[in-house]
């Protein structure tokens, strides 16, 4: 899957992306605030992340800059399925890239890949520590369930609380899905 947006190429990510991977991401406070990235973090932990199995629907992508020149590696996002069964987002921006809403504009693409996938919710989460992962969210529609739990953050060594929230798709499809064919 690939998508594209204004500024931004999003694709699956590919060995050669490996080096670019581990530089954008080798910053103790991006992995802090990831549940599954450890820190230090080196290509070798990069090489290792683009060469493990993929659930063959769910998309992960690297998130591209597009430039000038060459797409510049500045994150990732993808869909992944949470041991409840349930389908969650999650992504990540290097640091030079915060607060230029690339985070907001490639996961709006994620979403919409997540609607054409037929998804009807998607789980998110943010570490309470880490407020604007969670206005993220909210931009795209997110809700808070009301729940804060403890999640294991790899790079910390330690769970952290965690607010968990969740995104309808397409309620009003599956209505009009339910009503019946006009004869």
């Amino acid at each position: 899957m690939f998508a594209r947006t204004p500024r931004l190429l999003l694709r699956p990510g590919f060995p050669e992306d490996a080096p670019a991977l581990a530089t954008a991401i080798a910053d103790q406070a991006i992995a802090r605030n990831l549940a599954t990235v450890p820190w230090p973090y080196h290509v070798r932990d990069a090489e290792a992340f683009l060469a493990s199995p993929r659930d063959p629907v769910l998309p992960s992508l690297l998130i591209f800059e597009r430039t000038a020149r060459a797409p510049r590696l500045i994150g990732s996002c993808g869909l992944g399925r949470r041991p409840s069964g349930s389908v969650e987002l999650g992504y990540w921006m290097g640091r030079a890239h915060w607060g230029q809403g690339f985070a907001t504009e490639a996961c709006v693409a994620l979403v919409e890949i997540a609607r054409a996938l037929g998804l009807r919710q998607l789980e998110g989460s943010h570490f309470v520590d880490n407020p604007a992962s969670g206005r993220v969210l909210e931009k795209l529609g997110f809700l808070p369930l009301g729940i804060v739990a403890p999640r294991l953050s790899c790079a910390r060594g330690t769970e952290v609380l965690a607010r968990l929230m969740r995104l309808q798709l397409g309620a009003d499809q599956a209505a009009r899905s339910e009503e019946p064919l006009a004869a």
